[in-house]
């Protein structure tokens, strides 16, 4: 695994994140379909679906593709006073068409703002009810005066559209299967959606090249909410992915400096809440594990009482609980190549340890003659047993009952650790 994780860098993780961030998505449409061309480029494995437009999915309808080409506020004398192509969360999502002139008044009953933030752009949408709006600052409409304001929005809602996911594979050895979904459905936010999809295509590159998988492994882009609906509407049952996934994760917010965290299961005690608590107090000082009370992505989904997957959210900073979340603060100076390149780093020991989670049974009687298999001292001197205890106190569990997570947990070792051991123990031939 080092080996691999050497051969990334931050740096072109941070370089794809630039690459997506001006593109203009929601939750169909061409800027979609633009994001998931350039993931493709980083990772040829995946397939890209298209579901149309009023397709019934569960309790749901896939609702019509929408594109915006322009938007804008002009001022009596023909001055913008913000523009769509400047920065495209000036219009609320899935606006309607609209072309008038209006009051200050006017214009302000369609026009958001943060006056707790006021400096910042809120993030808006509309999705499902018909409307025109606007985003800006506090700041700029304390500036505005009495008069008309020209208010423009091109756009089109196609019923006859549809909707986009893209899909890739990695097969292993048995058909249960480790899930990782990622969202590619809002506009210029680093953090909020640049940073999952580019942590996931990295991911994906990193499981193409295992030479040898326990598990098979599912990674979906998909737009959040309707996207996740429509995948399970029509994958849950097909692909019996009730008794298939035993660990899946939804990867988001993964890119700034400041912490780790994950949303639990509803009851918190799946493989995949264990393996995040095991590898998060290996990986870093602190983290936060946040009850499902606060889930607020697909992980609402996938554990829905009659879907129910073990998938848990993972993130640095977890959504709604940045400063910066759902704002134009969210831009590329949130996200770091160091911040990108640690959310890699854990999920690949997340997967190492799934990948040899595995109980383990001695295989001699008694201790073994560790000395001359080179894994401890052949001289009996005061405190030469010391660096080899903990080989010794993993392998005193190693009685058939125990995973590798439990090993951890009983001898208070770091799980990778633990793993590194038993690797070096049953390559002895020592335990199976």
């Amino acid at each position: 695994m080092s080996e691999v994780i050497n051969r990334v860098t931050g740096e072109e993780m941070y370089g794809f994140v630039k690459r997506i961030f001006p593109i203009c998505r929601s939750l169909t449409g061409e800027g979609v379909r633009e994001t998931l061309r350039l993931v493709k480029e980083q990772l040829p494995e995946l397939e890209l679906k298209e579901v149309p437009c009023g397709t019934a999915v569960y309790d749901w309808k896939v609702p019509a593709e929408w594109n915006c080409s322009e938007a804008y506020i002009e001022d009596e004398s023909g001055k913008r006073i913000i523009d769509f192509r400047e920065n495209n969360l000036h219009v609320v999502g899935y606006s309607v068409p609209m072309d008038e002139y209006l009051s200050l008044d006017e214009l302000k009953e369609i026009v958001h703002t943060l006056p707790e933030q006021p400096e910042w752009i809120p993030y808006v949408t509309s999705y499902y009810r018909p409307r025109s709006g606007f985003c800006m600052s506090q700041k700029q409409l304390d500036l505005l005066k009495p008069g008309k304001y020209h208010a423009v929005i091109r756009s089109t809602l196609d019923e006859g559209g549809v909707l986009n996911y893209a899909e890739a594979y990695f097969p292993g050895e048995t058909e249960e299967e480790i899930l990782i979904s990622t969202y590619i459905c809002h506009p210029s936010m680093a953090n909020n959606e640049c940073s999952g999809p580019t942590v996931t295509a990295w991911l994906g590159k990193y499981l193409s090249r295992l030479e040898r998988r326990h598990y098979s492994y599912r990674i979906i882009y998909i737009p959040e909410t309707i996207g996740s609906i429509t995948w399970l509407s029509q994958n849950y049952e097909q692909r019996q992915l009730k008794e298939r996934v035993k660990a899946g994760f939804v990867i988001n917010c993964a890119g700034d400096d400041r912490t780790y965290s994950y949303v639990k299961t509803r009851y918190g005690n799946t493989l995949t809440d264990r393996v995040l608590d095991a590898v998060l107090r290996s990986h870093t000082d602190s983290f936060q594990a946040y009850s499902y009370l606060e889930r607020g992505s697909d992980e609402r989904q996938f554990q829905s009482p009659l879907i129910n997957l073990p998938v848990c959210s993972v993130c640095r900073s977890l959504f709604h609980k940045y400063p910066e979340y759902h704002t134009s603060a969210d831009d590329l100076t949130l996200v770091t190549p160091s911040g990108l390149l640690g959310s890699y780093e854990l999920m690949m020991k997340v997967i190492s340890v799934l990948e040899k989670n595995r109980r383990y049974m001695a295989q001699i009687p008694c201790e073994p003659q560790m000395g001359k298999r080179g894994l401890y001292s052949t001289m009996s001197i005061k405190g030469s047993s010391n660096s080899s205890l903990d080989m010794m106190n993993v392998l005193a569990y190693c009685d058939g009952r125990n995973d590798l997570m439990q090993i951890a947990e009983i001898t208070e070792l770091d799980v990778m650790t633990v793993l590194q051991i038993t690797d070096r123990l049953a390559a002895e031939g020592i335990i199976a």
